[in-house]
């Protein structure tokens, strides 16, 4: 009698084994998952970003030479055009907490949690 509940005892903690086993592996998994989630979703948006960046500055450089043609020097063209992005980025500068940082940061872990 007394062998066999020794036998359960070990059958048990080898169960118990088994299954702290089993959620460590799946664990691993739901890891390595949200990673490869996380970084394929970051690197197809840094391709759509860099050909934007591209097309934006071919077309800024357009813009500057017909400014400047217009105005009767081509630097001129430039000028405003550099005054602009000061602005513009003093403006995104001020308001990078709430523009970017917070809905990032919710991207991030919705698709962490997701």
């Amino acid at each position: 009698m007394e062998n066999q509940a020794t036998e359960n005892i070990e059958s048990l903690f080898e169960r118990a084994g088994d299954y702290v086993e089993t959620r460590l592996d799946l664990l691993k998994l739901k890891t390595a998952d949200k990673s490869a989630d996380i970084i394929s979703s970051i690197a197809s948006r840094l391709v759509i970003l860099s050909i934007v960046i591209i097309f934006i500055i071919i077309l800024n450089i357009g813009i500057a030479l017909l400014l400047g043609e217009l105005l009767g020097k081509l630097y001129y063209g430039f000028f405003i055009l550099a005054g602009f992005y000061l602005i513009t980025g003093l403006i995104l500068y001020m308001n990078r907490r709430t523009w970017f940082k917070v809905p990032v940061t919710n991207l991030i872990l919705r698709k962490i949690f997701k």
